[in-house]
């Protein structure tokens, strides 16, 4: 079942343009201003008209640039004319069935990009200025990296943007990269691999897997797969990421063990496990994390297992400053945590 949770929010103090992330942009375009003042001077330019340009360029098809700006065929054909009669030359031709820039077009396309980032600039410092919101952000994650890695994400960030608003579903890596295909997650934090021509990919976290057993147990320094399968096991609930590399591993060389118990929940996992009632393979970063009052025996499996951790993001998503941010902190999942130690018997949780 998934979850959603809501961390709240994340400003600044108010400081002068000149000084902050957005003052830079706008200087920045300030001179190119400065420079290309006969462009910024036509009269009655339409910036959903210079975006509509842009849509059709990048996509090739009208239909296409109609679908993402909700929008029908004519209307976006109209946008067109309309921005081609403002600046008295064709923008756009047809080569086949894709529609392209024109050699005048082609040279429109760089005043384009500027105008629309500088408005979306423009707009997204005002409205910080005028409500002193950072936005909302969705992501979506597994439950094993919601637990143990997002929170000391999401407080950072609120403790640096407080009007920050964040919420959180938890989920299969299939779900999410759906989702984010679909806008309706602005990030996900998944497990690869993921195939998806539409999103951007940026590995973050090696994550090795470990046995756990009871802290009683009699088990080698480095557990193999057939070490394993004498013993009862628990693991995740089919479906998701983990469940399925943890069967890759067992059954490589035979059938994969039937688990005694499968469970959605890896506390619950643990919580059994240190009661003695089987083994179970885990993401490290789950049994890395102290708990009092749960002992447990952890080691190295042989040969390694490990998955990786990734940000997905669609390309043609408009990045504003929460997002930015908090993307940014994911990417910062990459510095190295520290290791627990696997040569001892007993780990507390």
């Amino acid at each position: 079942m998934k979850e959603r949770a809501s961390a709240g929010g994340i400003g600044f103090g108010h400081q002068s343009l000149a000084h902050g992330i957005g003052g830079l942009r706008i200087k920045k375009a300030l001179s190119f201003y400065a420079k290309h003042e006969n462009v910024f001077a036509m009269r009655g330019l339409n910036l959903n008209q210079v975006q509509a340009f842009l849509d059709v360029v990048e996509l090739g098809s009208f239909s296409a640039a109609a679908e993402r700006a909700s929008l029908t065929q004519p209307a976006i054909s109209l946008q067109i004319r309309e921005l081609e009669r403002q600046l008295k030359v064709a923008l756009i031709e047809r080569v086949g069935r894709r529609a392209q820039p024109t050699p005048a077009g082609a040279a429109f396309m760089d005043y384009a990009r500027q105008l629309t980032h500088l408005s979306a600039a423009a707009a997204e410092e005002m409205a910080r200025y005028a409500t002193g919101q950072m936005g909302r952000v969705r992501i979506g994650t597994g439950a094993t990296a919601c637990i143990y890695l997002l929170p000391t994400v999401l407080r950072q960030l609120k403790q640096r943007f407080p009007s920050l608003e964040v919420t959180v579903t938890t989920g299969n890596t299939n779900e999410f990269v759906k989702a984010v295909e679909a806008n309706t997650i602005d990030v996900g934090l998944v497990t690869l691999p993921v195939t998806s021509r539409a999103l951007e990919v940026i590995p973050v976290l090696d994550d090795e897997f470990v046995a756990i057993g009871p802290p009683d147990l009699d088990f080698p320094e480095v557990v193999d797969r057939e070490t394993l399968a004498r013993y009862p096991l628990i693991l995740f609930e089919p479906g998701g990421s983990t469940r399925r590399i943890a069967d890759e591993w067992l059954s490589q060389r035979a059938a994969a063990p039937k688990p005694i118990m499968a469970l959605g929940n890896v506390e619950a996992i643990k919580e059994l496990v240190g009661a003695g009632l089987g083994c179970a393979i885990l993401p490290k970063l789950a049994v890395d994390h102290a708990r009092q009052g749960v002992a447990l025996t952890v080691r190295s499996l042989q040969p390694r297992l490990h998955r990786t951790l990734a940000i997905i993001v669609r390309k043609d998503k408009k990045l504003h400053r929460g997002l930015r941010e908090t993307i940014q902190a994911l990417k910062c999942l990459a510095v190295p945590r520290e290791t627990s130690n696997f040569g001892r018997d007993d780990v507390e949780k």
